[in-house]
């Protein structure tokens, strides 16, 4: 029997200052969550258990977590409600609360059961392009591709397919490492964006800019290995198995990292399992936060006249620990830049060893915290005094500190 075709309303939601509810926690919200916050919704989180990006969102105040079943009278107030969880009887009785309370419902498992569905997306500066597919989202998205080439004016080679097109898994598996850069999705290289809507997996940690996640293929796994700071994480380990296993099983792999893989983001050791595996691996550098956190604060790295050397350190271990292979003392003697990645938390051990080591109380130093995104703050102070100003302004990571005299070396911007 010949269904008629859904014929549907298009029309864009201004959530600003809306409650939006969200019931479930798992790949699915960790996907949709990031665009409802890109639109200033009042994102409400209902789900027993959430991945470790949703709660790391939970904890910086960018959403509210109930930790518990879902509840009818959680749609109280609500405008929509995405219903991410993929038990039918579940979705079934959030949308029919929602449809007593006339509150528009999109579901993650039925999207025939839903009143409002999502489309597939491309964003280009203050241009969203949303496309529905009547029904097949694999058509929205291959037609969605190929706006965004159109967008980005990107040549498509006339060997490549898009989402549509034969089964991948005919094909050997691949691993690509992929640099995210730090924070803001149209940081990342064209080619990474492009592989990331070729893959078959995409695996994330929570440096990852979520408005990507809602770019991937609808049938597109999603594997989440947050590694919250001085929290629950993922091992090494297993985060390598992962990839291994995936790409043996026939599947293109994309490991989407914060930054730059190789800069202090352990891409080396994936591309060390993968080659120990017999895995194919290619590496997509990113920009990293080292030399793009101080630039969006208005900070040059170097300048002329000013800094003739840069340095990019890890502080995730203290000064003065058996394990840490930095020599902080020679650090304090040198007159360029400092860029400390993962130093947060150490940020007191390490002003003082710096200073200890001869470096002027006065040296101008900053800290950029969540770099190239609407919540970027930025914290000058000179170094003496710099651990205490960030810890009573409530300063949190992901934050990149910069220590040197360019850190003054611009005037403030507007």
């Amino acid at each position: 029997m010949n269904e008629r075709p859904e014929s549907l309303y298009p029309l864009a939601l201004r959530l600003d200052g809306r409650r939006v509810l969200v019931v479930g926690g798992g790949a699915v919200a960790t996907r949709r969550v990031p665009a409802l916050l890109d639109a200033g919704a009042l994102v409400v989180l209902v789900s027993p258990v959430v991945t470790p990006a949703l709660r790391a969102l939970a904890e910086a105040g960018r959403l509210a977590w109930v930790p518990r079943r879902f509840e009818p009278a959680d749609l109280d107030g609500a405008w929509l409600v995405q219903v991410a969880v993929d038990d039918r009887a579940a979705a079934e009785r959030v949308s029919a609360a929602a449809e007593t309370r006339r509150v528009f419902c999109v579901r993650a498992d039925d999207r025939h059961a839903a009143t409002a569905w999502t489309p597939a997306v491309t964003r280009h500066g203050p241009v969203t392009v949303a496309v529905l597919g009547g029904g097949d989202p694999r058509r929205a998205m291959a037609v969605r591709d190929r706006i965004r080439t159109l967008l980005h004016t990107t040549p498509v080679s006339a060997g490549e397919r898009g989402p549509a097109g034969p089964d991948r898994r005919s094909r050997p598996g691949s691993v690509a490492l992929v640099g995210a850069g730090p924070g803001d999705p149209e940081l990342v290289t064209v080619r990474g964006r492009r592989l990331l809507t070729e893959a078959d997996v995409v695996v994330v940690d929570r440096l990852v800019p979520g408005l990507l996640l809602d770019e991937l293929r609808t049938d597109a796994e999603l594997v989440d290995v947050s590694k919250i700071p001085y929290g629950p994480g993922a091992a090494q380990e297993e985060i390598n198995r992962i990839l291994v296993d995936r790409a043996r099983a026939g599947h293109r792999v994309v490991r989407l990292k914060g930054g730059d893989p190789f800069v202090f983001g352990r891409g080396g050791e994936e591309m060390a399992a993968c080659v120990a595996a017999g895995v194919p691996v290619t590496v997509v550098p990113g920009v990293t936060s080292a030399v793009a956190a101080p630039a969006a604060a208005g900070i040059p790295v170097t300048h002329r006249g000013v800094a003739h050397e840069l340095v990019v350190v890890s502080g995730h271990l203290p000064p003065g620990d058996p394990e840490s292979l930095v020599d902080w003392a020679a650090l304090a003697r040198l007159r360029g830049s400092v860029c400390v990645l993962m130093g947060l938390r150490n940020l007191p051990a390490i002003t003082a060893a710096l200073l200890g080591g001869g470096r002027s109380p006065h040296t101008p130093a900053a800290v950029v915290q969540d770099a190239t995104t609407p919540a970027q703050q930025v914290l000058r102070a000179p170094l003496a005094e710099l651990a205490e100003r960030a810890a009573a302004e409530g300063i949190r990571p992901p934050a990149v500190v910069v220590i040197g005299a360019v850190v003054s070396a611009l005037p403030l911007p507007a």
